[in-house]
């Protein structure tokens, strides 16, 4: 049972880093149109998603993991709980990455800029981030959201519609390889079924995510870049958007077991 709370903190941990990092994209647009060089922020913003993805894949066999060692009493009450403390730390990954928004888009300003003075090497961008002179220099970015932040930017101006399909592709998202594992326990008789579901529902969570929000904000990332509009409006978005993503992440906790229920009879017309 300890080595099984051990693995719940690592799950938990990746979890938390790539909703973390998720968060933290939306500065890199934020950041590309502060310096108006939104191409070189578009290659930072693909290292955040490898980063990202990677911390995913590497996670998902130890979330597995946690099926096969549940016990044989109460199974499906004690993996609910523990992946339900998983969807928490993405809650909180997200949080964090708010609270570290204008840390980072301040900290990728000066590194999209460094990266076209490198003409786009990512390993000399890696190389000059680490040495202590640009850490030093990163550190004095530090600093937590005031609410001046906020100032100017006005409830009225926020896409309600884009809003709430940010919120639920994100639900969608975080409880996607989750629902599915705890699928195969509602059908076991269908278990690898609904566990290979799960790529398909990340998958249209991820077509949805580039179909209906990422062209959006990219416009209005250049249409600041060609004075078309204003920074303070794609700041507003953004911020609507990593509000969204919070709350679906704790709407995620709702998804849960209804998304595993309908994996498990929707296997049915599967096998």
């Amino acid at each position: 049972m300890e080595l099984l709370t051990e693995k719940l903190i690592l799950i938990s941990l990746f979890i938390f880093i790539i909703h973390s990092i998720e968060t933290l994209a939306y500065a890199v647009r934020l950041s590309g149109a502060r310096v108006r060089l939104l191409a070189s922020a578009l290659s930072l913003f693909n290292l955040m998603v490898m980063i990202s993805r990677l911390a995913n894949m590497m996670q998902q066999p130890f979330t597995g993991s946690l099926v096969d060692n549940a016990p044989k009493v109460n199974t499906l009450e004690f993996v609910e709980n523990q992946y339900r403390v998983i969807i928490g730390s993405s809650t909180l990954g997200t949080i964090i990455g708010i609270l570290l928004l204008p840390t980072f888009i301040a900290i990728f300003s000066r590194a999209i800029v460094h990266l076209s003075e490198e003409r786009g090497s990512i390993p000399s961008l890696i190389k000059k981030g680490l040495t202590f002179e640009y850490i030093k220099r990163g550190i004095k970015h530090i600093h937590l959201p005031k609410i001046s932040y906020l100032k100017d930017i006005r409830l009225k101006d926020i896409p309600i519609r884009l809003f709430l399909i940010n919120m639920v592709i994100t639900a969608i998202y975080t409880i996607g390889v989750l629902s599915a594992l705890y699928a195969a326990l509602i059908a076991p008789e269908r278990a690898t079924t609904a566990i290979m579901a799960s790529g398909l529902i990340n998958g249209i969570a991820t077509i949805l995510l580039i179909i209906f929000i990422d062209p959006k904000i990219s416009i209005l990332a250049d249409d600041v870049i060609n004075q078309k509009g204003s920074y303070l409006n794609l700041k507003g978005v953004s911020l609507m958007m990593v509000t969204s993503r919070l709350l679906g992440t704790i709407l995620a906790q709702v998804f849960f077991i209804p998304g595993a229920e309908y994996i498990a009879w929707f296997t049915r017309f599967i096998v």
